[in-house]
């Protein structure tokens, strides 16, 4: 057998076929995929807050707000925009030398996430980071929850993040549907 050479399928390795089919599309192999939905956004509306989510490039708080992902997958890494309506978030996701977890890099801030299957879901288990390259505490990154999981043929995810000082820095959760493949 050989092993998988997309991103998550070999970072999730025996557990990639027990996901739901809409989170192994997704998460796929396809070089490039395009998906539109909806995602209701939260967030502290303190200025701390306000000015950190702008830095990093995260959505302003806001109910319903129409959604489009683009993930372009090339070499060993994939790269994700997400508009939340007028607003743009970039991020390129790579897996560790190790081969066991995932790297995320949104703008100066590079996140380490070990990635497992819970049900028919990714749980991703936040285990440190670094801003411009200097190790964190795990600490400074307080609570992070992410999933990527399915509501019936969509795709869902519900991200949450709190920080010290700050609270909810921001949280989003929705759907997509895939609607262009390459």
């Amino acid at each position: 057998m050989v092993a998988p050479t997309a991103l998550f399928p070999a970072l999730l390795a025996a557990d990639w076929h027990a996901l739901a089919a809409p989170v192994r599309r997704m998460h796929g192999d396809e070089a490039c995929i395009r998906a539109r939905g909806r995602a209701e956004v939260e967030g502290a509306a303190h200025l701390p807050a306000r000015l950190l989510r702008r830095w990093l490039g995260l959505p302003s708080p806001g109910p319903a707000q129409a959604l489009e992902v683009t993930i372009e997958r090339n070499g060993a890494g994939e790269t994700w925009t997400r508009r939340f309506g007028a607003v743009r978030m970039r991020s390129r996701l790579t897996g560790a030398a190790d081969g066991r977890r995932l790297h995320e890099a949104l703008g100066p801030l590079r996140l380490h996430f070990e990635l497992r299957r819970d049900g028919r879901a990714i749980d991703w288990q936040l285990r440190g980071g670094r801003l411009f390259g200097l190790p964190l505490p795990r600490a400074c990154f307080g609570q992070v929850l992410s999933r990527s999981g399915a509501e019936g043929d969509r795709y869902a995810f519900h991200i949450e993040t709190r920080v010290p000082l700050l609270g909810k820095l921001v949280a989003y959760r929705g759907w997509l549907d895939i609607v262009d493949v390459d």
